[in-house]
């Protein structure tokens, strides 16, 4: 096989690349991010989103354009070879920001802010202008490439979109790209294990004034996060946790009956997240006994998986930076590309631009690298569905 550096290298100075490098607009693109982030789409209420990108499939002329029962959007962008593996290229629509959120944009000369629009409205984005670019070029890849617009990445959607279309194209696929929108310079290559943890403390409750003394669920399950924040996990590998929710009570002045928390808890290494979670486990003790119970609940586990970074697919996602004078940094975390990745199947994840405050209201990116990042995309992309049909398909 012809090495990635110089399949890159040919590419991006034939007269495909030039025309796929020409053709980017990133008036265009940033009008499609916008646009979709205009649209509200937490997780689990993802249909509007939904709508929307299958009507610009459609309208694109996409092959067996639809749907599932999760609002996955697909679409499929025939290949010479439609029988050898293809390629998938997915963005999740989901959003961490509740159907209410304040959407509002604007925009200063370096970048733009606006809640979920790095994260991943502008990787919604990069498929459509993917398209747009593809079109433009009257390119015809090697092999089908199937463009998928996925839901429930964030939060407690525990990756059920990514499932489901592994579920469906399974058989299909030799190798995956995953699009995030503030991701330009990483490959992520590695997904790191997840488990997310739904912790419930009930009590008798009373009254603060009658009852003082007594045990108060609030007051227990404090006592217990207090415990938990004091672990130290070791630096290497890198093991994290994060009290993401909490909540309970009846009113200010009960003791509460009912309280419960949200622990998110992520390592590098599944037996070190293991050993993470029993000891909190052990931590999730109540001061009285007799009274008052601690319940467990997994709502989130990510599986882990990853391809080495001498992975064809991995050394043309860096070729491709390259290609824009970008320095490739190779990354571990938890994306669909976990999903993908503990089936076995090749997949990177990689972006269109840098910018930062994910998941806040000052979301931002950076206007400037959205050219070259989006042709990155398009080189990438364009290689991988050419070279896609030599490489083994997954459990080969």
């Amino acid at each position: 096989m012809t090495e990635p550096k110089s399949i890159l290298r040919a590419l991006a100075h034939s007269s495909l690349g030039v025309a796929l490098r020409d053709a980017v607009n990133v008036e265009a693109l940033l009008s499609d991010a916008i646009t979709i982030q205009q649209i509200p789409a937490p997780t689990f209420a993802e249909e509007r989103r939904a709508s929307f990108v299958a009507a610009q499939f459609e309208r694109a002329g996409l092959a067996d354009v639809g749907r599932d029962a999760l609002h996955n959007v697909y679409g499929r962008w025939p290949g010479d070879a439609s029988g050898a593996p293809a390629l998938l290229i997915c963005a999740h629509t989901d959003t961490v920001f509740p159907a209410e959120a304040d959407l509002s944009v604007r925009r200063d000369e370096q970048c733009v802010y606006g809640p979920g629009l790095g994260d991943n409205s502008l990787g919604v984005a990069g498929l459509l202008g993917l398209i747009e670019l593809w079109r433009h070029a009257g390119y015809r890849p090697g092999a089908d490439v199937w463009l998928v617009a996925n839901t429930r990445e964030e939060g407690l959607g525990n990756l059920g979109g990514i499932r489901a279309v592994w579920d469906r194209l399974a058989a299909r696929l030799g190798a995956a790209i995953v699009l995030e929108g503030m991701a330009l310079g990483r490959i992520y290559h590695a997904g790191i294990a997840v488990r997310r943890l739904h912790v419930i403390c009930t009590a008798p409750g009373g009254h603060s004034w009658t009852h003082f003394g007594q045990p108060s669920a609030i007051h227990e399950l404090v006592a217990a996060g207090a415990r938990i924040i004091t672990l130290q996990p070791e630096p290497r590998p890198r093991t994290t946790y994060n009290i993401g929710l909490i909540s309970g009570g009846q009113s200010v002045n009960s003791l509460a009956s009912r309280a419960e928390l949200y622990l998110d808890l992520r390592s590098e290494d599944p037996d070190e997240l293991a050993a993470l979670e029993q000891q909190v486990r052990t931590l999730l003790r109540p001061e009285h006994a007799q009274t008052v119970r601690f319940e467990v609940n997994i709502v989130g586990d990510r599986p882990s998986g990853q391809i080495p970074t001498g992975h064809p697919l991995v050394q043309l996602a860096a070729a491709a930076l390259r290609a824009i004078g970008c320095r490739a940094r190779y990354e571990t975390g938890s994306t669909d590309a976990n999903a993908l990745l503990a089936n076995g199947l090749p997949t990177v994840t990689v972006g269109l631009t840098t910018g930062g405050h994910a998941h806040r209201q000052d979301e931002y990116i950076d206007i400037e690298p959205l050219g070259a990042g989006m042709w990155h995309v398009a080189l990438l992309a364009t290689a991988v569905a050419e070279q896609v049909a030599h490489w083994s398909r997954p459990g080969a």
